[in-house]
């Protein structure tokens, strides 16, 4: 299985991004956020309109021709962190859970983001899975909270991966 990390250049890319956030997000949000919110026939619509307005600094991981799974990273975008990136969304497709796609787009996004010694992620509180992942990859609670309006309110925890420059 040979998985390509490409970025989300063309409407055809926004597109097969956006049925990834989709059909991931009712996967790995099942139980922590309503399914009235995972489910609403809008949500897909939501998901292409943001895909094709935001192509910039997303990776499509693919397979073949088929897209499995998508990262979007920048700049931190909160005050209060310096020399800081950000880690906006990593998803795959459940199907392709426990493949190392995740740890692709992962390193993917890192070599993006090699000018900042830090990067920052948010990750819904009770998602053991996406925490243990990024645990392995060497991120760590620092102890921010905010809340998410997800259909209803939702803690999401900061993670930060700090690294060394040589």
């Amino acid at each position: 299985m040979e998985i390509a990390i490409v970025p989300v250049l063309t409407e055809e890319d926004a597109r097969a991004k956006a049925f990834v956030h989709w059909k991931t997000w009712q996967a790995a949000y099942a139980g922590l956020v309503p399914d009235s919110y995972l489910f609403d026939p809008s949500f897909p619509e939501r998901c292409v309109k943001i895909a094709l307005a935001i192509r910039d600094n997303n990776l499509l991981a693919k397979i073949g021709d088929q897209a499995v799974g998508f990262a979007a990273y920048g700049e931190y975008r909160g005050e209060d962190l310096s020399d800081t990136a950000e880690l906006d969304a990593l998803y795959v497709l459940p199907e392709y859970w426990g493949r190392g796609i995740g740890y692709a787009l992962m390193n993917a996004a890192a070599e993006k983001l090699a000018d900042y010694r830090k990067i920052a992620l948010w990750v819904l509180e009770g998602n053991a899975r996406a925490i243990r992942f990024y645990e392995r990859y060497g991120f760590r609670f620092d102890g921010a909270e905010r809340t998410l309006k997800l259909g209803e309110p939702r803690t999401a925890r900061r993670m930060i991966l700090e690294r060394t420059r040589d």
